[in-house]
C-alpha cells in the first residue's frame, strides 16, 4: 500500500513539474518563417507568429525574427520587444490593425525593424491606445486605409519616439489624438512620412504635441496639420510640404 501511494505522489508531482514548465515564459523568444506556434518560442523550436510568441514571452522580454517572414498582426498588453532588424519581418495586416499597443501606464514597448503592410485593406499600421512609452525605430509602415500610426492618448503622459522610420501611402501618416489632463509627447526623428492621402502628422486636442527633427513630411493638401489646440513643434532641419506647425524652434 505504501508503495502504491509513494508512485501516485511521484506521478503527481511529476504532473505538477511539467505543467509549471509548460507554462513557464521565456525573457527571450523566436518566430520564424517555418516555425510552429504549438513550439516553445525557443531559438531550436521557435514559433510562427508574433501573437503566438508573445504569450510565451515573459513582461519585458523580447521577440526576435530569426529569418524573414511573415509574422502577423499581434496586440501588445505588456512591456515588450519585438525585433527583427537586419531581415523583413513582415506584419501583413489585410482587413485589420497590424499592431494594436494596449499596455499599462508604466509599460514600456520597443517595436524595431519590422515591415506592416497594410495591402490596401488594412486600418492602422501602428495602434496605440495606452502605453507608458513606445519607441518605434527603423521600421516601415505602408498601404492602410485609416493611419500609419494612429496614438489615441488614454494614457496621460505617454511619450512615444519614431525614429529612422518611413510612414507612406496610407490615407493618413501619424495621427494624434487626447483629451487626457496629461500632455502625450510624439517625437518624430530622422524619418519620412511621405506619399499619405490626407495628411502626414496630425495632432488633435489640446494635449496633442508633437515634436519634428530631421524629417521630411510630403503628404496630402497639409503635411503638417495642428487642430483643437493641438502642438506641432519643428525644429530648423526638417523638410514641409504643406502647413505650418505652430511653432519653430532654433537648433541647439
Amino acid at each position: 500500500m505504501n508503495r502504491i501511494l509513494g508512485m501516485a505522489a511521484a506521478l503527481f508531482m511529476m504532473i505538477g513539474w511539467l505543467s509549471a514548465t509548460a507554462g513557464a515564459q521565456a525573457t527571450r523568444t523566436w518566430v520564424s518563417g517555418v516555425g510552429d506556434d504549438a513550439n516553445p518560442c525557443s531559438r531550436t523550436a521557435p514559433c510562427k507568429t508574433f501573437a503566438g510568441a508573445i504569450s510565451k514571452t515573459a513582461v519585458k522580454g523580447e521577440i526576435n525574427a530569426i529569418d524573414p517572414g511573415g509574422f502577423g498582426a499581434v496586440t501588445i498588453t505588456k512591456s515588450i520587444t519585438i525585433f527583427g532588424e537586419g531581415l523583413t519581418a513582415g506584419i501583413l495586416a489585410a482587413g485589420t490593425n497590424g499592431i494594436i499597443i494596449n499596455a499599462a501606464a508604466a509599460d514600456i514597448v520597443t517595436l524595431r525593424g519590422l515591415d506592416i503592410d497594410g495591402a490596401g485593406t488594412g486600418i492602422n499600421g501602428i495602434r496605440v491606445l495606452n502605453a507608458g512609452k513606445v519607441l518605434i525605430e527603423n521600421s516601415q509602415i505602408r498601404n492602410f486605409t485609416a493611419n500609419g500610426i494612429d496614438i489615441q492618448g488614454n494614457t496621460a503622459n505617454a511619450i512615444i519616439n519614431i525614429a529612422d522610420t518611413t510612414i507612406s501611402n496610407n490615407n493618413g501618416g501619424v495621427n494624434i489624438f487626447t483629451n487626457l489632463a496629461g500632455v502625450d509627447f510624439v517625437i518624430v526623428d530622422d524619418s519620412l512620412i511621405v506619399g499619405n492621402t490626407a495628411f502626414g502628422l496630425k495632432a488633435d486636442g489640446a494635449n496633442s504635441r508633437a515634436i519634428l527633427n530631421r524629417s521630411v513630411l510630403n503628404s496630402g493638401p497639409l503635411s503638417v496639420q495642428s487642430l483643437n489646440g493641438g502642438v506641432i513643434q519643428s525644429y530648423g532641419n526638417n523638410v514641409i510640404r504643406g502647413g505650418n506647425p505652430t511653432q519653430t524652434l532654433p537648433l541647439q
